[in-house]
């Protein structure tokens, strides 16, 4: 049996953080290129302008590459190019929280370690503001559910209803045979 839980929504700021850099570095480029060049048409715009409007391209689709499902006994995370899967037993459901981040800023990440960010949007390998490591899949802030490991890593994910997937995290563990 597996169970989706939407991400929440990208806010509108986390795309114009990719798209206005993207075209304002091609729109440089473009400068720079016929600035230094006698040709009508240079031919360094032949490469310069669609390798980045692919790299653009690409990072998009990433952003869109965001799922949180519960199968079987299994959390499994996919966070744009990044992966994360966690038994249900490794957590530490008790020590679970719903949070805002800017009221608790100490678990807000800090630290980049194999991650991928941008405004308003957080995925990947950080370590937070407090030192902790982290598996984050931040994309509203106001609404993290902090799901502690039992041998210490935090998992933060930004699900549409954070509750719902508490709620089932549990269903799952209390399910879970006893050892």
């Amino acid at each position: 049996m597996t169970r989706d839980f939407p991400v929440a929504p990208l806010d509108r700021w986390t795309l114009l953080g990719l798209w206005l850099p993207m075209t304002s570095a091609m729109a440089i480029a473009v400068g720079a290129v016929f600035w230094n060049s006698s040709e009508a048409v240079p031919r360094g715009l032949l490469f310069t302008l669609p390798f980045m409007l692919l790299v653009g391209v690409v990072l998009h689709v990433l952003l869109r590459r965001r799922r949180i499902q519960l199968e079987h006994d299994q959390l499994r995370i996919t966070a744009t190019m990044f992966r994360r899967q966690v038994p249900v037993s490794a957590l530490d459901l008790d020590k679970a929280r719903i949070v805002n981040l800017d009221e608790h800023t100490e678990l807000k990440p800090a630290l980049k370690t194999h991650g991928f960010s941008l405004p308003a949007f957080t995925a990947g390998n950080y370590r937070l503001r407090n030192k902790a490591k982290a598996f984050c899949l931040i994309s509203d802030r106001a609404r993290v559910l902090v799901l502690p490991l039992r041998d210490g890593p935090l998992v933060l994910l930004s699900p549409e209803k954070p509750r719902e997937l508490l709620d089932g995290l549990r269903e799952v563990a209390a399910s879970a045979p006893r050892r």
